[in-house]
């Protein structure tokens, strides 16, 4: 117990069982240190008092305004993985047993548990990167398998259930997520298969879904004849030794590297790639002889059971899949899995490799956003799962954007109380509910910018009704399903009539537009025109909870290319009729037997032929009033002139943008390159007088 103790001030983590496997529920919860959090972003206004006592709202800065400089979520790397790991396998010993990082203790309440299952290292600590960031929507615990334990894999899969079934009978309606890469995916699969009544979501990383003998077997025969020494022998020839004149400069060459960044890269890979050679010693405590051999035969009997269980499984699960991971896995096995597991993501990461978790680019938080895998109770909800962007992630969208943003120099316009027009987002309501209706661009091109600079300057974020097949994660989809990221981690919700009624009573900024898929694949020479529902669709459900309803234009779209194949186009040309066919039938309809124009939701993508960019300009109108209109407003007459009145407004914005554009004397591109050129690439860019 006093061992532990220390390795637990030295190490930082906490001991959530006994060596005995006992469950001590009673020391974890004395011991784990839970701050309740919320998921809901930053409150936008604070109230003061004036000196006769008035309320007067002030604005507070947006946590997101300093975007452009936020520092990756992840920071630890391998160098850090081996560092803690040296303190944790010293002189290990005693049975495989669980931990939970100190930097894992601020969850929210209501936080879903989540068991990580190491891989070959069986340290506990491959999710060291990752810490932090779960530490804040999990209750993460760490299974650490000591260098010297040579328990069967039946009998880690028996300790793994037999703390499924403990914290499923303490808090039972609590998902239990397991996470497991190589060897511990498989014990992950055979545990869910022994528990399909237990709420169990799986993610394994790189599953060893098979042996390749073809290299298994000449390296346990290499293993076999090599003397005990060997990691002396790597490091005689590697020269690398703590402790050495030239290990020590080396780590010091590599830190000063690490401060500087060398460009943002150079430093830390080269601090990696030292780290692994003054480390040895570690490597060779955790990867001795006698365990590596053991390793490969308990990676076997694993796969096998795995294998002859997977029909059992029920539990959802998300595998991510390496594309340079050659070893263990096999596409052909990942592709049966895929199939064989009931409710099954396949998660492609095309340009890593096996040890997915210590990856750049690799952030296990974000792909559970953008699969929609997050979850607190039975099933993802997307209002009550939600998990604001970080800076990070934000400064993410923005950089994949920069083109388009930078392109496009957009002008944004808001109008205040007194009708002022102003170029700002100063009009916009800073408490909800707020719902936002307006018009459509082509493949929703006005959204990066739009969304990213209400976040950055009024720390408005909107919650997007977009259609539901972009949070459909089909194996089988025509495009991939990873390029509708950057609508999940931002907040879209499916469109429904629940959704829009939920998101008001929560009072939050609702993006809607009644043009839906006609509006944003329209035709030739239908840039800016509404293809609104006739129906009052959203009067009724804005003034049941009194919401402010802004209407906005946006124009620019036919600045930036024409279009010259659109959906009349190729339904003339056979094989693109054919696709745009099994495009249409995979998304759905969600306006079928809609007799008008807007019923007609083909889904395809358009030929576009670009032009030298112009500049968009958002124009958001003087927010319409529904509170205390609730009664009047369910009288259909009354509803549908509200409705047309709402429609009138957003096509004025876009008129008024249209006409006051051709004033702009920075409308063109080169006139602006010029300006920044002149004036810093950072400075605001005029435009026409308000």
């Amino acid at each position: 117990m006093a061992a532990a103790t220390v390795l637990g001030s030295l190490f930082g983590i906490k001991r959530v069982f006994n060596a005995d496997f006992r469950s001590t529920k009673s020391n974890l919860r004395a011991i784990k240190s839970v701050t309740p959090t919320k998921h809901g972003g930053v409150r936008r206004i604070r109230k003061n008092k004036d000196e006769d006592g008035e309320k007067v709202a002030k604005l507070v800065e947006s946590p997101y305004s300093k975007v452009e400089t936020a520092r990756p979520d992840l920071r630890k790397r391998l160098s850090d993985f081996l560092e803690e790991a040296r303190d944790l396998v010293g002189d290990d010993d005693g049975p495989p047993r669980w931990f939970s990082p100190l930097e894992c203790g601020t969850q929210a309440q209501g936080s879903p548990l989540l068991l990580y299952i190491p891989g070959i290292d069986g340290t506990g600590l491959g999710l060291i990167r990752h810490h932090k960031k779960l530490g804040e929507i999990f209750d993460v615990w760490c299974l650490h398998i000591p260098v010297r334990d040579r328990t069967p894999a039946k009998d880690l899969v028996k300790l793994i259930e037999r703390t499924v079934k403990s914290e499923n009978h303490r808090v039972p309606n609590r998902p239990i997520y397991l996470v497991g890469e190589s060897i511990g995916a498989c014990l992950a699969l055979d545990v869910a298969a022994r528990n399909p009544n237990i709420d169990i979501a799986l993610i394994l990383a790189n599953p060893a879904t098979h042996v390749n003998n073809f290299m298994s077997q000449p390296l346990s025969g290499m293993l076999n004849v090599l003397p005990d020494g060997v990691p002396t022998l790597l490091e005689e020839i590697f020269g690398f030794k703590q402790g050495d004149p030239l290990t020590s400069m080396l780590d010091a060459l590599t830190n000063e590297l690490s401060v500087h960044q060398m460009g943002g890269v150079g430093g830390g890979i080269l601090r990696d790639i030292f780290a692994v050679s003054t480390n040895l010693p570690t490597l060779s405590r955790i990867f001795p002889k006698d365990t590596l051999l053991w390793k490969l035969e308990l990676l076997k009997s694993a796969v096998a059971s795995a294998n002859s269980h997977i029909h059992a499984v029920r539990a959802e699960t998300l595998i991510l899949l390496s594309g340079r991971d050659q070893w263990l896995l096999n596409v052909e096995d990942i592709n049966r899995l895929a199939l064989t597991l009931p409710k099954c993501i396949v998660r492609k990461l095309k340009d890593n490799g096996q040890f997915l978790f210590f990856e750049d680019g690799v952030d296990l938080v974000t792909i559970i956003k953008c699969t929609c895998f997050y979850r607190r109770g039975k099933s993802h909800d997307h209002l009550s799962d939600f998990i604001m962007p970080t800076s990070f992630e934000l400064k993410q969208q923005i950089d994949d954007h920069k083109l388009l943003i930078d392109a496009t120099s957009p002008v944004m316009l808001s109008t205040l109380a007194n009708g002022k027009i102003v170029r700002s987002l100063e009009g916009l309501p800073s408490e909800g509910p707020v719902l936002y209706v307006g018009y459509h661009m082509l493949l929703g091109f006005e959204l990066p910018p739009m969304v990213s600079q209400l976040l950055k300057e009024r720390n408005i974020h909107l919650r997007g009704l977009a259609h539901p097949m972009l949070f459909v994660n089909n194996q089988d989809a025509l495009v991939d399903t990873q390029m509708f990221d950057k609508y999940k981690i931002m907040g879209g919700v499916p469109v429904s009539n629940f959704n829009i009624y939920k998101l008001l009573s929560l009072k939050s900024h609702v993006l809607l537009y009644p043009g839906g898929v006609r509006e944003a694949l329209h035709r030739k020479g239908e840039e800016y025109k509404l293809f609104w529902p006739e129906q009052p669709e959203f009067v009724r459900v804005a003034s049941r909870f009194g919401a402010k309803i802004v209407p906005f234009g946006v124009v620019g779209e036919d600045d930036i290319f024409d279009i010259v194949l659109d959906g009349n186009d190729q339904k003339n040309i056979p094989i693109l009729k054919d696709l745009m066919a099994e495009a249409t039938k995979q998304a759905g309809n969600l306006r079928e037997g809609d007799e008008s124009e807007l019923g007609n939701q083909d889904c395809y993508f358009p030929g576009l032929l670009p032009k030298v960019p112009g500049r968009f300009y958002y124009y958001f109108g003087k927010p319409i009033e529904t509170a205390g209109k609730e009664q009047e407003l369910k009288d259909k007459e009354k509803a549908q002139e509200f409705y047309l009145q709402v429609k009138s407004e957003v096509e004025e914005c876009i008129a008024y943008l249209k006409m006051k554009r051709e004033s702009d004397p920075y409308r063109n591109l080169l006139p602006r390159v010029l300006y920044q050129a002149s004036h810093g690439s950072s400075s605001e860019i005029p435009t026409f007088d308000l």
